[in-house]
C-alpha cells in the first residue's frame, strides 16, 4: 500500500523520522561522537567521521528536507555558513543579484568576504521584477531573496522571480528565515534553494545556532554536501537535537506568533506616537496581495518608526521595555527587541542602509508566544 502523503503539521513531528533502530527511542539519540569503529577499511555501518555525517544531524536534515517538501537537507554551523556554501558554488568572476533590504550579516558576507575573491554583488528592490530583470548580465549566476525582508518587511515574489531565473537559467536561492516553512515553501514555488538560520522559529528557544539549506536537485545536493564536508562548517550533535526538538513545535509556536503578531501590529498602528508600521498583513503594506498568495499568515516580525523619528526616540522606547528583552536574534518564545541600525544591520553602512529604509529611528520587534495582552502592556508604557 502506498503510504499517505503527511500534512505539514503531522510533518514537523514524523516528517523524515522513525524510531532509533538501536533500542526504539522515539526522538534520535545524541551521537556524542567524533568517529565510528570499521570492521576493515572502509567498512562501517553508514558513518565513518562526524564533519561527514553524523546520525543526529542526518535526523535533523531529514526533517528539515520534510518540512520544506525538498528531497534533500543540510545542517550547518549557522545560517551564515549555509550561506557561505551556496555563495561557494560560484566561481571569480561570477554575480549575485540580491535585494537591498538585507540582513546586515549577509550583507557583510557578500560584500567583505567574497567580493574580494572576485564576485560581485547588486543589491536592487526585488519587489520590481524589471530591476532585477536589468541587473542581469551574462555573468549572472545567482538571485539571493529574502521574504519578507530584515528589517523592512518588504515582500518579493517568488514565483515571479523563479520564472525570471528559469528564463535565465540562473539559480535561485530564497531566505525562508522570517517566514519558517509553515507560512511559506519556496521550493514548490520555484526556488532551487531554500536557506534557513535555524537559530531563529525552527530552533525556536534561543539556545542554539544552527544553519540549513534544502534542495530538490540531485546534483545541487551533492555539490552542497562536498562543499559542507570540504569546508567543515557542520552543526554538533547537540545542536542537531535541540534545533529537531524545536521543529516537533513549529507549527504550534508560529501560529501564536501570527496571533500576537498582528494584535500588536494593530495596537501600534493605532497608537499616536507611532509613526509608521512595518507588517505584511496590512492590506496596505507593498505586495500585501503576493504575501497573501504565497503565505499562509503574516508571521511574528514587525518594524516601527516613532514619532520624531529620531536615534533618540528608539532608544528610549527599546530601553524602557521589560516583557520584550533588548537583544540581537528573533524567532524565539520570548518577545524580543532590537535597534537595526546600531545591531543586526550596523555592518552596513549608513547612507546603503537608510536608502533601503533603515533609519536611525526603526525598530524591530520579534513577536513571541507571551500573553498579547502583557506584549501591549510593555510597550505602551515604554513609548508612553
Amino acid at each position: 500500500m502506498k503510504k499517505k502523503a503527511l500534512r505539514f503539521n503531522t510533518k514537523t513531528i514524523h516528517g523524515g523520522q522513525s524510531p532509533d533502530k538501536a533500542y526504539g527511542a522515539v526522538m534520535p539519540p545524541i551521537y556524542q561522537t567524533s568517529t565510528y569503529a570499521q570492521s576493515t577499511p572502509g567498512g562501517h555501518q553508514g558513518y565513518e567521521y562526524s564533519r561527514s555525517g553524523n546520525p543526529t544531524r542526518a535526523a535533523l536534515e531529514s526533517s528539515l528536507a520534510s518540512i520544506e517538501n525538498g528531497r534533500y537537507g543540510l545542517a550547518f554551523a549557522s545560517g551564515l555558513a549555509a550561506m557561505d556554501a551556496v555563495i561557494k558554488l560560484l566561481e571569480p568572476g561570477d554575480e549575485v543579484v540580491s535585494t537591498n533590504d538585507l540582513y546586515g550579516g549577509s550583507y557583510r558576507l557578500f560584500t567583505q568576504i567574497f567580493s574580494k575573491y572576485g564576485i560581485a554583488f547588486h543589491f536592487v528592490g526585488m519587489q520590481d521584477i524589471g530591476a532585477i530583470e536589468r541587473h542581469i548580465n551574462k555573468k549572472t549566476r545567482l538571485l539571493w531573496v529574502e521574504t519578507p525582508t530584515n528589517p523592512m518587511m518588504n515582500v518579493i515574489d517568488i514565483k515571479a522571480v523563479s520564472a525570471l531565473a528559469k528564463k535565465q537559467g540562473l539559480l535561485l536561492a530564497v531566505d525562508n528565515t522570517f517566514a519558517t516553512p509553515y507560512l511559506q515553501q519556496p521550493l514548490d514555488l520555484g526556488a532551487d534553494i531554500v536557506m534557513h538560520s535555524a537559530t531563529k522559529y525552527l530552533g525556536g528557544h534561543s539556545d542554539v545556532v544552527v544553519g540549513a539549506l534544502v534542495v530538490n536537485d540531485k546534483e545541487l545536493a551533492d555539490k552542497l554536501y562536498f562543499i559542507q564536508n570540504a569546508s567543515g562548517a557542520v552543526c554538533g550533535p547537540m545542536d542537531s537535537f535541540l534545533t529537531l526538538r524545536g521543529i516537533k513545535t513549529l507549527h504550534v509556536r508560529i501560529q501564536r506568533h501570527c496571533e500576537n503578531g498582528r494584535a500588536v501590529a494593530e495596537y501600534l498602528r493605532a497608537h499616536p506616537r507611532i509613526a509608521k508600521v512595518y507588517w505584511p498583513g496590512f492590506e496596505d503594506h507593498p505586495n500585501h496581495l503576493v504575501a497573501r498568495a504565497q503565505m499562509r499568515d503574516f508571521g511574528g516580525m514587525i518594524s516601527f518608526i516613532p514619532k520624531g523619528s529620531s536615534y533618540k526616540d528608539a532608544i528610549s522606547i527599546v530601553e524602557k521595555l521589560q516583557v520584550f528583552t533588548l537583544a540581537e536574534s528573533l524567532g524565539g518564545v520570548e518577545s524580543l527587541a532590537g535597534h537595526p541600525a546600531s545591531m543586526t544591520h550596523a555592518s552596513i553602512p549608513r547612507e546603503e542602509r537608510e536608502k533601503s529604509g533603515v533609519v536611525d529611528a526603526l525598530i524591530r520587534l520579534s513577536v513571541g508566544i507571551e500573553d498579547a495582552a502583557d506584549l501591549i502592556a510593555d510597550l505602551e508604557q515604554a513609548i508612553g
